[in-house]
């Protein structure tokens, strides 16, 4: 067999639930496993690609079936059922069940459409803009000490250098160099003072955030390298249907009577 003994277990934990019928596949002990559980865990290890249906598959799902019926039976019959741990546990997982049976179900009847998913991929494209910017900045206490620097760079003096003394010990080194991001990687009073600049221009006021006060430098612009609908379409479905989930959980939570 070549299924790994941690992937069957978890497929025969999701098979818990399948629905028993007449035919069983071993009784033990005089309690029956009924043979709807070996074809719910196949089912999912054929889907997940682990390996196709065959008869040395389904023997060592009933094996690995007949040894944890011998190993619950043995735990009854030693009082877990009575013990707080395992109750919590089993209270745990019975929540889990009938919230993933209501969030699957609501997924289903409330999808994400197309539309959805392009409007919100137009919205990120206009807040990241269709440009990228390298700039640097120096970053300083006071806004006398940002008069100062930027009179010393209308003097002559190189920004690169000037930038070894900067607060931000990060990008000091380095001649306060950010490196290339779209405005809206900056917050946006920081990124409003450059957004207008040429390449080589420097602000000529400073900008202050909570950090202190910034004297930035646009080294060059392009054009943003932004990834395409369909490249991100999976992970904007994802993040829109957290939000209707949330959105539903909100309205249930407004509905019930909390003390």
């Amino acid at each position: 067999m070549n299924l790994k003994p941690a992937r069957l277990l978890i497929a025969l934990i999701a098979a818990v639930a399948a629905p028993a019928f007449a035919q069983n596949l071993a009784v033990v002990n005089g309690k029956a496993i009924p043979s709807s559980r070996v074809d719910a865990v196949v089912k999912q290890v054929v889907a997940q690609g682990q390996q196709p249906d065959s008869p040395q598959l389904r023997e060592a799902i009933k094996k690995e079936m007949i040894g944890r019926e011998v190993l619950m039976q043995e735990a009854e019959k030693q009082g877990y059922a009575k013990n707080a741990d395992v109750k919590a546990a089993l209270d745990n997982a019975r929540q889990a069940i009938f919230i993933n049976a209501l969030v699957g179900e609501y997924v289903k009847k409330n999808p994400v459409n197309d539309a959805d998913i392009k409007a919100e991929y137009d919205k990120f494209v206009a807040q990241t803009g269709n440009k990228e910017y390298h700039v640097r900045h120096i970053l300083v206490e006071t806004a006398a000490e940002a008069d100062a620097v930027i009179a010393k760079i209308k003097g002559g003096a190189k920004f690169e250098e000037l930038a070894k003394t900067s607060k931000d010990t990060g990008s000091a080194a380095n001649g306060g160099d950010l490196d290339w991001a779209t405005p809206s990687s900056f917050p946006k009073v920081f990124s409003d003072a450059f957004v207008n600049l040429q390449k080589g221009q420097v602000t000529e006021k400073a900008v202050q955030t909570p950090n202190g006060f910034h004297i930035i430098k646009v080294d060059d612009v392009r054009e943003a390298k932004l990834p395409t609908l369909e490249e991100v379409k999976p992970q904007i479905s994802d993040a829109l249907t957290q939000k209707k989930l949330q959105a539903y959980q909100e309205e249930l939570v407004k509905k019930a009577k909390v003390q």
